[in-house]
């Protein structure tokens, strides 16, 4: 990771975060904090919060990264309580005045007027969506699942290659639609799961597709992508190893 936890750098993109349609939080002020490795959290000037939206909780916590005075969110008939920790700066000076929004408090967050999901998307974490000639095969338990003479393979940091292939190309007589949906900050909200059926086992939620993408994934839009850790892949005629378990798609 190229961000150690505890990292603070600014973040150059308005931010907003939206509750009951009113929006509670708009900075352009806003920092990357790196809580841990993996991906950094927003923290924002107390002044950029809507002071409406605010109800002081009288409480003060102590966290790892220091004391922080805790408050809650209060618009219309929505109450979200202890959902914002300002800190001191008793620890780390550079967080005086900031303050942590629970990520799944408000209803929407923006970057620009782009609105994103899970959590702020990392700076350092790439991903990008090639088009491939390369002939992908797709088995399960020796069941041809796909057979694509081209695909859209996706790279993103820290993740293994997602090949993703056009619906003609697959076997829907193996697969069963479920209700699952997830969010991706660098894709969006998938539209479609499905689980595979192989004989009497059913491989819960291991394809889905993305019908509209963000805009830079815009090449994946109504493909499918299967899950590398739980089907075998051959590309160009030869199988892949499957990757240690991630499950995000």
């Amino acid at each position: 990771m190229i961000a150690p936890a505890g990292h603070v750098e600014p973040a150059p993109r308005r931010v907003r975060a939206f509750l009951d349609g009113m929006p509670v939080v708009d900075s352009v002020r806003a920092r990357y904090v790196w809580e841990w490795p993996n991906y950094p959290q927003y923290y924002v000037p107390f002044d950029d919060f809507d002071p409406a939206c605010l109800v002081d909780d009288g409480r003060t916590h102590r966290t790892r990264l220091g004391e922080v005075r805790k408050f809650s969110l209060a618009v219309g008939g929505s109450h979200r309580p202890g959902s914002v920790r300002v800190h001191t700066g008793d620890l780390d000076p550079r967080l005086a005045g900031l303050a942590r929004v629970a990520w799944d408090a408000p209803d929407a967050w923006f970057e620009e007027d782009e609105e994103i999901f899970v959590h702020p998307r990392n700076p350092y974490t790439r991903v990008d969506a090639v088009r491939s000639n390369r002939p992908v095969r797709i088995e399960l338990d020796g069941l041809l699942l796909a057979d694509a003479p081209v695909s859209v393979m996706v790279f993103e940091t820290g993740l293994p290659t997602r090949y993703y292939v056009d619906r003609t190309s697959v076997d829907f007589t193996h697969l069963e639609r479920s209700t699952t949906q997830t969010p991706c900050p660098y894709k969006g909200l998938t539209s479609s799961y499905w689980s595979i059926r192989s004989g009497g086992t059913l491989h819960e939620d291991l394809v889905w597709a993305y019908d509209f993408p963000t805009r830079a994934m815009a090449p994946i839009a109504g493909l499918v992508a299967f899950y590398n850790e739980k089907v075998d892949i051959s590309i160009d005629g030869e199988r892949l190893e499957r990757p240690v378990t991630h499950f995000f798609s």
